[in-house]
């Protein structure tokens, strides 16, 4: 029998780094675009148009680093709290980075270790990339006697984890895995070190991740 899937550091945060240069890859390209078009295109119409695509695009790039910052970053000293509601600020500017998608926030506000931050956004991540087509992710947060808990239900047309993704979230896969599966492996090696443990579920058009 196979053993779970384990990468050392280096593996680690090769593909950490290759997952958030691939986040960039889009909106950087087309500032990049943008700016030729202002250079050498006389038309004041497309002149406004490519100003247009270089404030959304770096509206984008700067959304997706502030996420990529407390998500997979240290965001802060060793031992740091996060405040939710900041939590919550950089969640629903990464999820209207893509037009598709919208974020509902249930939960109060909390001052938690930043681990168990981090895994709350990894986990709003792959509800967001369990809605190929769209759709609504629902982030509720509960916290009883100290202990906190995440209910992260991601409903749309055609909602799903990949089979690896699930199998890396919960721990159990075996294989090898690339920069595009990373994130679910990643949130696994955060919620073991913050002593939360991940499971999912899934119906039609639904995909439950719960972390407790």
């Amino acid at each position: 029998m196979s053993e779970p899937i384990v990468l050392n550091d280096l593996e680690l945060a090769a593909l950490v780094s290759s997952r958030i240069c691939h986040d960039f890859i889009n909106p950087v390209s087309a500032i990049s675009t943008g700016l030729e078009m202002l250079a050498e295109e006389p038309d004041d119409e497309m002149r406004a148009a490519a100003m247009d695509l270089i404030l959304k695009s770096a509206s984008q790039a700067s959304a997706k680093l502030q996420f990529a910052r407390i998500a997979f970053g240290a965001a802060g000293s060793a031992g740091a709290e996060i405040d939710t509601r900041v939590a919550e600020k950089v969640a629903q500017a990464f999820v209207q980075t893509s037009e598709k998608h919208d974020l509902v926030w249930d939960g109060p506000a909390l001052i938690l270790p930043k681990n168990k931050v981090k895994l709350l956004l990894n986990l709003v991540g792959l509800g967001l990339a369990a809605l190929p087509r769209g759709g609504t992710i629902n982030a509720a947060i509960s916290e009883d006697g100290g202990e906190v808990s995440y209910t992260i239900t991601a409903t749309g047309k055609a909602a799903r984890l990949s089979e690896k993704a699930d199998a890396l979230l919960v721990g159990e896969a075996t294989g090898e895995v690339d920069a595009h599966l990373i994130q679910p492996y990643y949130a696994a090696r955060v919620a073991q070190a913050s002593g939360m443990t991940v499971t999912t579920s899934s119906g039609e058009d639904e995909v439950v991740l719960r972390a407790q």
